[in-house]
């Protein structure tokens, strides 16, 4: 008798069930900005976009180079003879040819400025890769902080959780004692529900950041990720002072794709303008013939000459080249000064950022230690039957929030320090600031 489909089903959830569970993957943030060139998809497309424009540039430059070609043809042909009243044919006759046929551009100034500018454009495909790589780099360290402050939020929701369950206990005991009434044993009540409320909602959101970290560096959903915590410097001089912005324009890939993309245009223009000038070529064939290719007495055979092309009118074609090309070159410029601004803005914006949120961590500290402060006097007042647990209460609800605020203070002065590397054009740097 078969088995019954339901039946089936949960035999397959009870062996899945009994499988050993994967061991977690210990990750730092070194290992994680290091596998992005090998496993992020918009690096490894970026990648290939390079590649094609390389070739493209060995394209243009073939041009430039001799074409030598080898042939060999055997043929058997009649000719006909067609005279005013008479037409004659004649007899079958075989060739075979075998020849070296080449040609080369000797003067072309056109060709010349096509291959340079097919290579500035190799170099612009190389340089926006760059870019991409400091794009993905900045968005995976951002995930693997955002993912560091998930984990110690869910840390201070616990031991918010453990001082409700604290004073809960305490209410309960003043209400055997009769110091205190059921209303403060219902005001616990309700703050541990609000604080375990808090912690499920958490952990939805641990939830949501592993899984962005794991798709930026190709993991399987289903594995647990265990991150080494990173616990960046503070203060330092490198957020006092930076070198001249001329200086640091050089280290940024995206600048430098706007420079070699502006390059390319000049040399497109001048491309345009070239097809005007004559052109000088060389071409020729050296090779045996005979009436079979097994013929042992084949005849030497060659051919050489020099071609001059002068252009006199081409429709005008030329000037619609030159002012479109011309055109590209004045928006690509527009395009380099913008950039200028941009990474000028950034570079300051970034260092007031980073500068800033480093007072703001100490802040916070301080407010933390304010905030435990006053939930042990709070504490003390209300075992004493002085006051009711209504300022415990809110005394504990102000250290969770100093908490939390401490955790998000760090967590953007890390953002602000993988910001600020990133405007310096190299993310990796973020590593030189880990504190000793």
């Amino acid at each position: 008798m078969p088995k019954s489909p339901l039946l089936a089903v949960m035999l397959s959830l009870a062996a899945l069930a009994n499988l050993p569970a994967a061991e977690p993957a210990a990750l730092n943030l070194e290992q994680a900005l290091a596998s992005v060139e090998r496993v992020s998809l918009n690096v490894l497309l970026g990648r290939e976009a390079a590649a094609q424009a390389l070739e493209t540039a060995n394209q243009a430059r073939s041009a430039n180079l001799p074409v030598i070609n080898a042939s060999a043809q055997q043929r058997r042909s009649q000719g006909v003879s067609i005279a005013t009243v008479v037409v004659t044919s004649g007899r079958p006759a075989n060739r075979f040819d075998a020849l070296i046929s080449g040609n080369y551009a000797l003067y072309d100034p056109r060709l010349r400025a096509a291959a340079d500018a097919a290579r500035a454009g190799s170099e612009a495909a190389q340089a926006t890769y760059n870019a991409t790589v400091q794009a993905v780099l900045a968005d995976v360290a951002t995930a693997y902080f955002a993912n560091l402050r998930n984990r110690r939020r869910l840390e201070v929701l616990d031991a918010n959780i453990k001082r409700a369950n604290g004073i809960l206990e305490l209410a309960r005991n003043q209400l055997s004692a009769g110091v205190a009434t059921q209303i403060d044993v219902t005001r616990a009540e309700a703050q541990l529900a609000i604080a375990e409320q808090a912690r499920l909602q958490q952990v939805t959101t641990l939830v949501a950041g592993d899984l962005v970290l794991k798709r930026l560096l190709d993991f399987e959903p289903g594995r647990d990720l265990q991150l080494e915590d990173f616990e960046m410097r503070r203060g330092g001089a490198g957020l006092q002072a930076f070198s001249e912005e001329k200086s640091l324009f050089e280290r940024r890939a995206e600048y430098l794709a706007a420079q070699r993309s502006l390059e390319q245009n000049r040399l497109s223009v001048k491309s345009a303008e070239y097809q005007r000038l004559p052109s000088l070529s060389l071409n020729g064939n050296l090779g045996l013939a005979a009436p079979r290719f097994d013929d042992g007495s084949k005849q030497e055979q060659w051919a050489f000459g020099v071609a001059v092309s002068v252009p006199i009118f081409d429709g005008l074609r030329t000037g619609a080249d030159r002012r479109i090309a011309l055109s590209r070159q004045r928006a690509q410029e527009a395009r380099l000064h913008a950039l200028e601004l941009q990474i000028s803005s950034e570079l300051r914006l970034a260092l007031q950022d980073a500068s800033s949120r480093n007072a703001q961590v100490g802040v916070a500290e301080k407010t933390l230690g304010l905030a435990q402060e006053e939930l042990r006097l709070a504490r003390q007042r209300y075992q004493q039957g002085v006051a009711d647990n209504r300022e415990v209460l809110e005394a504990q609800t102000r250290l969770a929030e100093a908490g939390d605020n401490l955790v998000d203070a760090v967590f953007r002065y890390n953002l602000s320090r993988v910001e600020l590397a990133r405007a310096r054009g190299d993310v990796r740097s973020v590593l030189a600031e880990r504190a000793r």
